[in-house]
């Protein structure tokens, strides 16, 4: 391990209490996020210009800003979702692969810290993780599911990163915010559906958990972390908080994962991520259905009928 980091990944070399922050994906979704936190706490910051992919861009961005720090919310999921890569399977290379691995070892060559928001979408239930067993998929478990492209190239990623001491890959899954008609909050895409796979999954609660990646970044953790909140949820109990925060009128039907894969073209991950290192850094992390209820609905339960009344509009109700 080189000596501004630690073999436990604890990266204590890279903690820094005034830290200069760059951010890559600037028009992204949770890049914005992170950048408003950011403002929030008065923090030194800019947004790269350059894409991943552009290693004499991104040197150029980190000569302009000289940052301690990066973090990176940049990459492709595809539009409208993950199934879109299955037909793009250059562009998510160029990108994903090698944009992740420029960006990783540009900041290693310069001795700079990087956190990138990662996925855990990377792990299936199987007969040695079998769902509702309680048993999580650790940081040190190997990858277990391919069946997207998307997965695919993030698992081979992230297997390449544990090579760089200055890493911190954080696995996200089914990110949610309190807007409950944002198209990529994970309870708004279910809410849309009429029909929806009953299973229960670790999540990732961004108003929680967003500023404690920050936290991270600052002292200079390193590795992989689940970040997502203890536990799992299942579609129907996340429904049915809506159903019982915001409009009871609310109805939605289940099918199987046969069922849905005549309507995907990428399987779907779903697991449970062990959460013991996230909680050992933050033991106030609240378990995931506390999460939600405190982050979304109790908020948009203040505006109940206006809430109802832009999900049904959206929902053509």
């Amino acid at each position: 391990m080189a000596a501004n980091g630690t073999a436990n990944g604890t990266g204590t070399g890279y903690a820094n209490a005034h830290p200069v922050f760059l951010v890559f994906g600037k028009s992204g979704w949770i890049g914005g996020l992170i950048g408003d936190l950011l403002r929030q706490e008065g923090a030194k910051f800019e947004y790269a210009n350059a894409r991943l992919e552009d290693r004499a861009g991104v040197l150029a961005d980190i000569e302009r800003v000289k940052p301690t720090h990066v973090l990176n919310a940049a990459g492709l999921t595809g539009r409208p979702n993950v199934d879109w890569c299955e037909d793009h399977k250059l562009e998510v290379i160029r990108v994903n692969v090698l944009g992740m691995l420029n960006l990783a070892d540009i900041c290693f060559t310069k001795n700079i810290h990087l956190t990138t928001y990662a996925t855990g979408c990377i792990f299936h239930y199987d007969k040695d993780f079998p769902e509702g067993s309680g048993k999580g998929f650790t940081e040190k478990d190997t990858p277990n599911f391919t069946g997207s492209y998307y997965s695919y190239t993030k698992a081979m990623v992230e297997s390449l990163l544990k090579e760089y001491p200055n890493v911190l890959t954080l696995r996200v899954r089914m990110p949610i915010v309190g807007d409950l008609v944002y198209p990529r909050n994970f309870i708004t895409k279910i809410i849309k559906y009429d029909k929806v796979v009953n299973i229960p999954n670790s999540m990732t609660v961004l108003p929680e958990l967003l500023p404690y990646s920050i936290e991270m970044a600052k002292r200079g953790l390193t590795g992989i972390m689940n970040y997502t909140n203890p536990g799992a949820v299942s579609h129907n109990e996340i429904l049915q908080l809506y159903k019982e925060y915001i409009d009871p009128e609310f109805t939605w039907a289940n099918f199987t994962l046969e069922e849905q894969a005549k309507v995907i073209v990428a399987p779907r991950s779903n697991n449970l991520l062990d959460t013991k290192r996230i909680e050992s850094e933050f033991p106030q992390i609240l378990p995931i259905k506390e999460s939600i209820i405190k982050y979304v609905f109790e908020p948009a339960a203040k505006n109940r009928e206006e809430v109802k009344k832009a999900v049904r509009e959206m929902r053509g109700r």
